[in-house]
């Protein structure tokens, strides 16, 4: 039982990390077409790109940790 309330414990760590994670790409993502939208030519500026970039790999490394836990799940790991 102690294994099930830990595996809850960090699945529901994971999710909200998750949403947080997201939340963040897409602040980014919409800053970087604010800024590019005025002026139709304008170039958002490279704080902002790399902000969107880290948020674009934050993401893509919940993505994989949400993959292996899928995995351990389907293979009989957990529960």
């Amino acid at each position: 039982m102690d294994k099930r309330k830990a595996w809850r414990e960090q699945e529901q760590q994971l999710v909200e990390r998750w949403n947080a994670a997201t939340q963040r790409y897409h602040e980014a993502q919409a800053e970087v077409t604010r800024q590019r939208l005025p002026l139709g030519e304008g170039a958002p500026t490279e704080e902002c790109v790399r902000t969107e970039e880290a948020a674009r790999v934050e993401l893509e490394a919940m993505r994989k940790q949400v993959a292996r836990i899928k995995v351990e799940f389907s293979t009989g790991k957990r529960y």
